[in-house]
């Protein structure tokens, strides 16, 4: 795709920079390191990108392309250590600030971002940004709305809306729920969770909230509880360690599951926010068992009725998170360390889960039990109804 012209405005002039950033990037340019997946993302699944980019229709735009460019540049040769130009070299002088701004991100990072950006390009014409992945992990199954690999013994699956910080909408609780019965029965040591761009993951789309089904409300009500438990369930009977990489903020049903996984690891600009009460709704993720048993009834009670919103170091003192990383470094320290753990005997790991979760299974089935159905009549009444309408009343005055 030929590039579009881009307006500068300078005090004595304006120039039009006609070749600022094409779609196809300079072939030749070879990574400095070796091509071990990080994050899920193999220099194979790095090249399906590339060649996905080729195939947009549509133009970007150039701050986009812009974006792409020092993504690869990055990816390819690592922080930007060449000369920068003279300010008459405008075109190049925009590329040299771009990729100049990531600054010391790694490679490996930058490579993530790269097909995140891409995958994000090439779902918004319609198709899967997921196929990439899951081409090069050799994958039967694709996804719409995740990115599912599964490298090093590790199944990774990324929630992967990130024009959209990830909100969970209702084909996407289906497909998690696929994906975790896949993750569940393939080959891998352990399951790990993150999201895709900047957020971990936002919480319900509230436009699940819109699409009333021809039963009117009630049906969407008792639909939607009937996926909620479905989708809790999953994680109650998840066989295998399960592992959240928090890569960003956290909102609602994607914080009170964190309560059933085995780690929660997070980057130190994570947050964790369950504006339940604000929704007029009330909580889910057996949060309303978990959490009063991690961090006591008055902590847990701050989050779940008063809305109160925890940095990754407060959450990891009431124990919802593990450990908090650095952001500079967290991908390849978590990394690092969850290769270590997928080397550990399969059958000893799964067999000592079980063990931890066996006396509670029955109470955390009992408790989903309970909040789907507190939650079924909450999303009937006035009060949630008016709740949600005045979110979305606000959110349009922004």
């Amino acid at each position: 795709m030929a590039a579009v012209a881009l307006k500068l405005s300078a005090p004595w002039r304006s120039v039009r920079l006609r070749s600022l950033v094409r779609f196809s990037p300079v072939p030749s340019l070879k990574f400095h390191t070796t091509a071990s997946p990080m994050m899920g993302v193999t220099v194979e699944q790095f090249e399906q990108a590339k060649g996905k980019l080729s195939t947009l229709k549509n133009d970007p735009g150039n701050e986009v392309k812009l974006k792409i460019y020092a993504l690869f540049k990055q990816a390819t040769q690592g922080p930007c250590n060449t000369p920068k130009p003279g300010m008459l070299d405008f075109v190049n002088k925009v590329k040299w600030d771009a990729w100049k701004s990531l600054g010391s991100i790694p490679q490996d990072e930058a490579r993530q971002q790269y097909c995140d950006l891409v995958g994000s390009l090439v779902a918004a014409e319609g198709g899967s940004s997921a196929q990439v992945a899951a081409e090069a992990a050799g994958s039967s199954t694709t996804y719409q709305t995740l990115l599912v690999t599964t490298e090093d013994d590790i199944t990774t699956i990324k929630l992967n809306r990130p024009a959209k910080k990830n909100a969970i909408t209702t084909e996407m609780y289906n497909e998690i729920i696929a994906a975790l019965e896949q993750a569940a029965k393939d080959d891998s040591v352990l399951t790990v969770f993150t999201g895709a761009g900047d957020f971990y993951c936002s919480g319900n789309d509230l436009t699940n909230f819109t699409k009333i089904p021809e039963g009117g409300v009630e049906a969407m009500a008792k639909q939607g509880g009937e996926l909620l438990r479905k989708y809790v369930k999953a994680y109650i009977d998840f066989p295998k360690p399960l592992i959240a990489v928090v890569n960003g903020p956290a909102v609602g049903v994607s914080v009170t599951v964190l309560g059933l996984f085995d780690l929660v690891y997070a980057t130190e600009r994570a947050t964790f926010h369950t504006p339940f009460s604000q929704l007029g709704q009330s909580a889910e993720g057996c949060s309303s068992y978990t959490f009063p048993k991690m961090m006591g009834n008055a902590k847990a009670s701050e989050m779940l009725l008063f809305n109160k919103k925890l940095t990754a170091v407060q959450a990891c003192e009431l124990g919802l998170v593990t450990e908090v990383f650095p952001d500079s470094s967290f991908q390849s320290e978590v990394w690092t360390r969850l290769k270590a753990y997928a080397k550990l005997p399969p059958n000893s790991l799964a067999l000592s889960k079980q063990l931890i979760r066996s006396m509670e299974k029955e109470r955390l089935h009992a408790v989903n039990d309970a909040e789907v159905e507190r939650l079924v009549e909450r999303w009937m009444s006035d009060e949630c109804f008016n709740a949600v309408m005045s979110f979305f009343q606000a959110k349009a005055k922004l």
